[in-house]
Formats: C-alpha cells, sequence, structure tokens
C-alpha cells in the first residue's frame, strides 16, 4: 500500500493558513476515495498554532500570527529550521484506534531521529518527542493529530535548526518545567534532506505496524 502514498517535499516556506487548506482538501478527498493519502514533508514562516486544548495564559508574547487549529493539544510554534510533516492517512485500511496511530507516530519519528544520532524517547504522561540535552530531558519534536471520519490530519514538527528563542512566545504544549531543544542545540547538523531520508528509510516499519494492529483486530 506505500506505493499508493504520496511524498511531497516543498522546496520553500508555506504558509501555514495555505499550507492548512491544501491538507483539509487533500483529507476530505481521501476521505471520498478520490486521492492518494499523503506525507508532505516543509517549513514554515514563524506562527504559533493552538490546538483544541489551547489555555489563553500559555500565549505569553504573541510576537508572530497566531493560527487556530483543529488539531489536539496546546500552543505550538513553527518556523524555519523546523521539518514540518502533515500526514493524511485512511485508517479505514489499517486500525481505527487513535491512540494507537499517534503512538506509532510518535514511532516513527524516533525512529527516524536515531538513524541520524540522536536518541529519542517518549515521556510518560507527556506527548510527543524527548531526548536528553546536557543530561536534562528536553522537548524535540512536537505531535499533534487530528481524525477526522478516520483520516488523519497534520502530524509532527522536529526542531532540527529553528531559533530557540522562538518558543519563549508561548508555554510549548503546556509544559512549562521542560525546554525545548533542537539539533543543533545537540551538536548536530541535520539538513532537511537528511531528516527527509531518515524518515522514509523507517516509513515502512511505521506503516507494517499500522498493518500488524489491523491484522490482530477481533
Amino acid at each position: 500500500m506505500a506505493e499508493s502514498i504520496e511524498w511531497r517535499v516543498e522546496p520553500e516556506p508555506i504558509d501555514y493558513a495555505a499550507a492548512l487548506e491544501t491538507m483539509e482538501a487533500r483529507a476530505a478527498a481521501v476521505t471520498r476515495r478520490e486521492a492518494q493519502e499523503l506525507v508532505w514533508l516543509l517549513e514554515h514562516p514563524p506562527v504559533y498554532t493552538a490546538g483544541t486544548s489551547a489555555d489563553a495564559a500559555e500565549l505569553l508574547d504573541p510576537r508572530f500570527p497566531v493560527h487556530r487549529t483543529g488539531r489536539g493539544g496546546r500552543y505550538t510554534y513553527h518556523g524555519p529550521g523546523q521539518r514540518i510533516g502533515y500526514v493524511v492517512l485512511d485508517l479505514r485500511e489499517r486500525r481505527k484506534d487513535v491512540r494507537g496511530y499517534v503512538h506509532a507516530l510518535e514511532g516513527w519519528v524516533i525512529a527516524a531521529l536515531d538513524e541520524l544520532g540522536i536518541e529519542a524517547f517518549r515521556a510518560p504522561g507527556r506527548i510527543g518527542i524527548w531526548t536528553l540535552d546536557h543530561g536534562r530531558e528536553a522537548k524535540i519534536g512536537a505531535i499533534g493529530v487530528r481524525i477526522r471520519q478516520w483520516v488523519t490530519l497534520h502530524g509532527f514538527a522536529v526542531n532540527l535548526n529553528p531559533d530557540l528563542n522562538h518558543f519563549a512566545g508561548i508555554v510549548p504544549c503546556g509544559i512549562a518545567e521542560f525546554p525545548v531543544t533542537s539539533a543543533t542545540a545537540l551538536g548536530l547538523d541535520i539538513a532537511p534532506d537528511r531528516f527527509d531520508a531518515a524518515l522514509s528509510a523507517t516509513f515502512m516499519p511505521f506503516l507494517a505496524g499500522l498493518a500488524a494492529a489491523g491484522q490482530n483486530e477481533s
């Protein structure tokens, strides 16, 4: 089934609102079975996005445009140096399991980072992708998804080389007690195309995991 999934890589930053409109339209077409599933890798100009659980008190300094969005979660920053992955998959063809999908998405990003020498992990009670930065747990990637009629929208954001000061305008994902980090802060220079290649190399196990879960359903 992977051959029916389109991979799209944008060479230039895409406005957040425009990307959202494109993703929503694609998801609607997938729902109607009129379009291929999609993995869309891109970057946005600086923007804060507010998920369905966003608390206005966590918007500390709205120095960038703020967009409300239908994904789960709270406030997130997107900007240059961050790799965004929008994943439009039809879970009607796999397992209709929201938690299972989020867990698998996290595992895919963790596996891709491992390919590049970053040991990342899940943290109990804290959604997202975590790693150790000078011995302290820090967030290197955010996960935010929406599932509508069992078709997935949104996805992940991984910090390769963003300006980490831009996160200071929000409480990232509502978690104030842990810092945000990046590949650069960890001493690694990872270009977007290298990360894209790592995502591609670890994509089949991600899909296989979803398929295997479906096969185990009674």
